[in-house]
């Protein structure tokens, strides 16, 4: 008797996840966002869930703020999240894999079923306006140079570090809070240099207030085409950091590939791509399978620099 009444249990639990997957989603779903509100990752959550709300039937977001160690304590609330599909999440790079080299996370990339990547954002170089920084020849021979970085861990502090040991320099790196202290610091020219994102300094050099001197890419930046890259100059140095959707490792299948079809509408959506250009995040699609294999070879390239410059 004992082996019909599993194969009873098992054709009841099977009839559950259909009906769940039939019925969902049956309430809002939470996006946890691991920034705080205003943030590109932020922005980026509100437009997606705003565009999708309008093309899916039934489908509702709530927007679910959690900052703090780099992302890590939303990540981390992402992967313990119950996987019933009603909480997904944003991640972004390299924090995400950081955390996981450093030892420090409580969750690996097999906490999450991985949705796919949304944007990227391209990792510069700038210097204050006034700078006699002119290149990144005079970066690498610069003399106890202040650099600011986005925190420990992050896409500027391993760049940052890259540089370092390309060069042989070593900078007094200064790790901020956040980007609006490493704009404040360019801006008022407390700090020498600083790696960050497109995003956060594309309006200040195009207003004249700071200037970009590489792209950390492997080509020029369409949006500033007379930007010399690193390798340009010499520097094979590369950096970018990437923002992606994520659920709870044991989402139901059926629930997961509907998540995964949602996003990717979402992505191909006129409206989506004409928000995301006009608050400067520039897409990067990606399905989870792609995003997956990235995040894993991402995490094993940060595992290299780890062993050598641990934080």
């Amino acid at each position: 008797m004992l082996k019909p009444i599993i194969a009873a249990g098992l054709a009841v639990a099977g009839l559950a996840s259909g009906a769940m997957a039939q019925d969902y989603p049956a309430e809002p779903i939470e996006i946890i966002v691991p920034s705080s509100a205003g943030g590109s990752t932020d922005t980026t959550a509100r437009i997606f869930a705003e565009v999708a709300e309008k093309k899916f039937d039934g489908f509702e977001f709530v927007i679910n703020n959690i900052k703090g160690s780099g992302g890590q304590k939303g990540f981390e609330a992402i992967a313990r999240a119950e996987p019933d599909g009603y909480t997904i999440g944003m991640v972004f790079t390299p924090q995400l894999v950081a955390h996981i080299a450093s030892g420090r996370a409580a969750y690996t990339l097999d906490s999450f079923h991985v949705m796919g990547n949304t944007a990227e954002d391209p990792e510069l170089v700038s210097v204050p306006k006034d700078s006699p920084i002119q290149t990144l020849d005079d970066l690498a021979k610069g003399e106890e140079l202040t650099v600011a970085v986005n925190g420990i861990g992050s896409d500027d502090f391993l760049a940052a570090k890259d540089f370092e040991a390309l060069t042989g320099t070593t900078f007094n790196l200064l790790p901020t809070k956040g980007s609006t202290e490493q704009k404040a610091a360019i801006l008022g020219g407390h700090v020498d240099a600083s790696f960050m994102n497109l995003s956060q300094m594309i309006a200040q050099h195009k207003a004249g207030d700071a200037r970009i001197i590489a792209m950390l890419s492997e080509e020029r930046n369409e949006l500033l085409p007379d930007v010399p890259t690193a390798k340009e100059q010499g520097y094979d140095t590369l950096m970018r950091a990437t923002r992606g959707f994520v659920a709870p490792a044991g989402v139901p299948e059926d629930v997961a590939s509907k998540l995964d079809e949602v996003l990717a509408e979402v992505m191909a959506d006129p409206e989506f791509i004409e928000k995301a250009g006009a608050s400067n995040i520039y897409l990067l699609p990606m399905s989870g399978p792609d995003y997956l294999a990235y995040l894993q070879q991402l995490q094993a390239d940060t595992m290299k620099v780890f062993e050598t410059a641990p934080w």
